[in-house]
């Protein structure tokens, strides 16, 4: 039985357990300490992921979302298809949502199970591939939803006069009018951007290369 945290093709079988414990709940009582805490509950998940079989344990003890999950690493080369991840719980295979959806995904698609001890989570039962359903259609749904929200940000940013999120640029008669129009001082920063169709920074800029122009001209 064995933890998978990224891509990887599996063959044969084996019966491996990861457990993190960077994630453990810290004591409620303010005069225990963290190590104390964290060791007790390290045992208690090392023996409950050696009573349901597993053979080998992979820890990771570093701590923060960015930390590098060494434990989970060294897993990876033990894989086979066929395999069964089992883990105390949920929290313990992903550090959020997000990353606990990508590496279901990547279980499932390595044809590896999962078993979780404290959700009673078994890939191997009806209800344990449900589970596998069910994460695999929230990944679906934020892809979707990420792709919705990018082509509205372009929708509205080219009824903004934008296409790919960034403004068209003036042509050059236009630059011109642009800055003959600021230079004049008749109109306001603002009323000119408006007429002109354009932001600040892009007057701003035509401002810089006109200046730029001048000077290697002189």
């Amino acid at each position: 039985m064995v933890q998978i945290t990224s891509d990887i093709e599996l063959s044969g079988a084996g019966c491996t357990t990861a457990i993190t414990p960077n994630q453990l709940v810290q004591s409620s009582s303010e005069n225990d300490t963290r190590v104390s805490t964290d060791d007790q509950l390290l045992d208690l998940q090392r023996d409950a992921l050696a009573t349901a079989g597993c053979e080998r344990v992979f820890e990771d003890t570093a701590s923060g979302a960015k930390a590098e999950r060494v434990g989970l690493t060294a897993l990876l080369a033990t894989l086979r298809r066929g395999d069964t991840v089992v883990i105390w719980r949920l929290d313990r295979l992903g550090r959020s949502l997000k990353d606990l959806i990508r590496l279901v995904e990547q279980l499932d698609a390595a044809g590896v199970g999962l078993r979780s001890l404290q959700e009673s989570i078994d890939t191997a039962s009806i209800g344990g591939r449900l589970v596998f359903h069910l994460f695999g259609a929230l990944a679906e749904f934020e892809r979707n939803l990420i792709r919705e929200r990018t082509q509205a940000g372009l929708s509205a940013a080219r009824a903004r006069g934008r296409k790919g999120g960034r403004k068209k640029r003036l042509d050059p008669a236009k630059q011109e009018l642009a800055l003959r129009l600021y230079h004049e001082r008749q109109h306001t920063v603002a009323e000119i951007c408006r007429m002109m169709g354009i932001g600040r920074s892009t007057l701003y800029n035509y401002l810089t290369e006109a200046e730029r122009d001048a000077q290697r001209a002189a």
